[in-house]
């Protein structure tokens, strides 16, 4: 019951145009209702581990739609499909690798780092806010290595939590369904 309130309250204060604040509160409860047991990292701790050069670096995991990580992505993330039961491409690493998940605001990647410490991965953390708040923030994105300056906004109800200036345009090739 308190999932279910919680996304409702969440989807209402998108439709509504609650201020940025309540709404991205509403959606940081959401997330956390849903998934309760997913640590999380803010975008100014995994920005401070990103520019600290003895600090061990996370794998970024991008958990978007190809056409999402296509238009930008953090920087050296790789992308998995937040749908997927397993990850192969992660066999290779150790259980306690950090690792750092991210999507659009967090839900889609709560999921992915959920089912990540399932799988045994014990450093895996949620990237509070995602891509949208890190991009509000100015920090940067990527496409192709080089830096950019638009993030897909997944669509138009959820675009409304990135800026009006980050927004990549919505087309029949980049929607997401």
């Amino acid at each position: 019951m308190r999932t279910a309130l919680a996304s409702v309250l969440c989807l209402v204060a998108l439709q509504t145009g609650c201020s940025d604040d309540l709404t991205w509160r509403a959606v940081d409860r959401m997330i956390a209702a849903n998934y309760p047991d997913v640590p999380f990292i803010s975008t100014d701790s995994l920005a401070e581990r990103l520019s600290t050069p003895t600090a061990p670096r996370p794998v970024l995991l991008d958990a978007r739609s190809p056409e999402e990580y296509a238009v930008s992505h953090l920087p050296g993330a790789r992308r998995v499909d937040p749908s997927a039961d397993a990850y192969p491409a992660l066999d290779t690493l150790a259980s306690d690798t950090p690792i750092v998940v991210y999507c659009s605001v967090g839900y889609r990647s709560a999921g992915v780092a959920q089912a990540l410490r399932a799988q045994g991965f014990t450093a895996v953390a949620n990237l509070k806010g995602s891509i949208f708040r890190w991009a509000n923030e100015g920090r940067p994105v990527y496409r192709e290595g080089a830096q950019v300056s638009t993030v897909h906004p997944y669509d138009a109800t959820w675009g409304r939590l990135l800026a009006d200036s980050l927004r990549a345009p919505l087309s029949s090739e980049t929607h997401v369904q």
